[in-house]
């Protein structure tokens, strides 16, 4: 009976054993997938705490190049392509941006399309172009001085214009003169034709007034007449003169 109860006893001990072994077992085989799934999520909760430091609230590409870094690690549209971006994303950042520095050279292409621009938007060497501005601030010199000599000439008439200028003046202001006193005659006249003080605005003023004008405007075209007769005999007279001279 004792042998019975001991044997009951070892058993259970050896039942518990196997089972705290294998409880044991299992727990660590969990422990360590635990492990392992914090490992492989470790960069992703750095990248959070990371976010988290960003008190700027500025968007990633922005706290990138505040922070002197390349704006975006993957193309975000078409124009990230492109060679023009690339070659100035390796120009500001260097090595870093992990651009192929090959790019930044031009290719065949490009240098001939180059090439065939300068040739049409530059069509002359640079000695020509030298030897043309030469020509040209040569032809400026020269309307310079040209300009300065006839400003020199037109100086030196300036008191022969002022006189002249003078002289015309004068004989305006003489021939205004004249004309208001000849006005002034002819008005004395009609008021000693009437024999009494008569108003200028009176109707049969201004028809003595029109009248005696017209007389008198006769009268100075005679004149002229017969001075002009009187040059012309004069001149024939002298040209027969000199004939009879002469022969």
């Amino acid at each position: 009976m004792n042998i019975c109860i001991k044997s009951r006893i070892i058993r259970t001990n050896l039942i518990s054993n196997l089972y705290r072994f294998s409880t044991s077992v299992a727990e660590a085989e969990q422990n360590e997938n635990v492990l392992i799934d914090d490992t492989e999520d470790e960069k992703a909760r750095e990248a959070e705490i990371e976010k988290k430091r960003n008190v700027s609230r500025l968007s990633s590409a922005h706290y990138n190049i505040i922070n002197d870094r390349k704006p975006y690690e993957e193309p975000k549209s078409l124009a990230h392509l492109t060679v023009k971006y690339n070659r100035k994303i390796y120009g500001k950042y260097g090595i870093a941006s992990g651009v192929n520095p090959n790019i930044c050279w031009p290719t065949k292409q490009e240098i001939a399309n180059k090439k065939e621009f300068e040739s049409v938007a530059f069509p002359y060497t640079i000695k020509e172009m030298m030897e043309t501005a030469a020509e040209n601030r040569r032809q400026e010199n020269l309307k310079i001085e040209q300009r300065e000599k006839d400003i020199a000439v037109k100086f030196a008439k300036l008191d022969q214009w002022k006189r002249e200028l003078n002289l015309k003046i004068a004989k305006k202001a003489a021939e205004v003169q004249a004309a208001k006193q000849k006005k002034e005659r002819l008005v004395e006249e009609v008021r000693r034709h009437f024999g009494f003080t008569l108003d200028p605005r009176d109707e049969r003023f201004q028809e003595m007034l029109a009248k005696r004008e017209k007389e008198q405007k006769k009268q100075e075209k005679l004149a002229k007449r017969e001075a002009k007769d009187k040059n012309m005999i004069a001149k024939l007279q002298q040209q027969n003169s000199e004939i009879n001279n002469k022969s």
